[in-house]
């Protein structure tokens, strides 16, 4: 539990999620417990919610702000980004969206036609992986170099080496999912100087920017420079920071009218604004949540320290780096002997715990999960005491 003089916000409070529509809880069987997909089994913020409870209670649900209204929320983020980043950006730059995985298809569309390359660095995000396929894009892979302690770097020879004459985007995802990065200001400038040479435009997918741990700090790439800023699309929300996915509300932050108008018709009437309780959630979270997210910020740090400490220990063949941002570690369980060759189904059928499969995740992935430490700290030492049972019987 952490106490704050003007609210104690308990963490460590499991609550039963299978009784209601979540999809983490309820993919798998009662005895299974899912440390899978990246949403935190803690409660939003208390404000946000007495908002939600007042919002529902007014009984009326029309549409909300269409695609080209500036709302409250548009001068919201635009000011947060400038108090937390130095980034100014016009509220006009900003647009709202239902979630981010949408932002980065249709900003896909807008930038590339079908046969262009997109250059994406992995092992990667499944969603963004799948980009290529939805668009009709050629992948051009700039694999993450895996340095000493099992730490990404980028590789900057291969990024560059990786943009073809066709290439057109390159997606980034920052922090990295599912490695833990949090690039650093010299990794994105020499990212964004390649792209500019050749002409590549610049989607960020920095939704986990919030999350980050203690050495470490966020970057928007957009924020280096006002020529990256032209060719930029970055996409934000409140849903991974603050709890909310399921409300559906992200925005895009374009500075460039003209490319800002390109995404704006990617659009057609397919990908729409915002949900009017996510808008709600979002204006309040980011008015009122820094005091929880302060908080949840250090629960989720002692649970990464918890976690390296019992995989190093405890877990014979499992390594990982620690992750830098996010509620999401990446093991290396290639040298963990009978869960090697496919970790996954391992730990599912073994140690009934339910990870991500790092195949998922492209090149590089096989042999490697993806375990999500958001969640109380009894949650997560039961899980990782079936894992290490499950090893020691193998």
């Amino acid at each position: 539990m952490i106490s704050c003089d003007a609210v104690t916000y308990d963490f460590d409070r499991v609550i039963d999620r299978r009784r209601t529509e979540s999809a983490k809880w309820r993919k798998y069987g009662p005895d299974v417990l899912p440390l899978w997909v990246a949403d935190m089994d803690f409660p939003s913020p208390e404000p946000v919610v007495r908002a939600l409870i007042a919002r529902v209670g007014h009984g009326v649900f029309g549409y909300g702000y269409n695609i080209d209204a500036i709302s409250p929320l548009h001068e919201l983020v635009a000011a947060r980004l400038q108090a937390l980043h130095g980034w100014r950006v016009a509220p006009e730059a900003v647009v709202l969206l239902p979630g981010v995985i949408p932002g980065f298809n249709v900003a896909c569309r807008a930038l590339a036609a079908p046969g262009d390359g997109i250059l994406l660095q992995l092992p990667l995000y499944p969603p963004i992986l799948r980009v290529p396929g939805n668009v009709g894009l050629v992948l051009n892979a700039a694999p993450l170099a895996r340095g000493t302690g099992g730490r990404y770097e980028v590789d900057g020879d291969a990024f560059e080496a990786a943009i073809g004459d066709r290439t057109r985007v390159f997606l980034l995802c920052n922090p990295h999912n599912p490695t833990g990065r949090v690039f650093t200001g010299d990794e994105l400038a020499r990212m964004a100087k390649a792209c500019l040479a050749r002409d590549v435009a610049i989607v960020a997918d920095e939704i986990h920017g919030d999350l980050v741990y203690a050495g470490h700090r966020h970057v928007p790439i957009a924020s280096l420079d006002p020529e990256i800023a032209d060719r930029t699309i970055t996409l934000l929300a409140p849903s991974k920071t603050y709890n909310l996915a399921g409300l559906k509300c992200a925005v895009g932050v374009i500075p460039n009218a003209a490319l800002r108008a390109r995404f704006t018709a990617a659009r057609v009437d397919m990908v729409q604004t915002a949900n009017v309780l996510g808008y709600t959630a979002a204006m309040v979270a980011y008015q009122e949540g820094q005091e929880w997210l302060d908080q949840v910020l250090r629960y989720l740090e002692a649970n990464r320290d918890f976690l390296v400490d019992f995989v190093r220990r405890e877990l014979p063949g499992v390594t990982l780096a620690a992750p830098e941002a996010m509620c999401l570690a990446w093991l290396d369980c290639r040298g963990a002997g009978a869960a090697a060759g496919d970790p996954y189904t391992f730990f599912l059928e073994k140690a009934r715990v339910a990870l991500n499969d790092g195949k998922t995740f492209g090149a590089g992935g096989a042999g490697f999960v993806r375990l999500n430490f958001g969640c109380p700290r009894a949650i997560l030492t039961e899980a990782l005491t079936r894992m290490r049972a499950a090893l020691a019987a193998a």
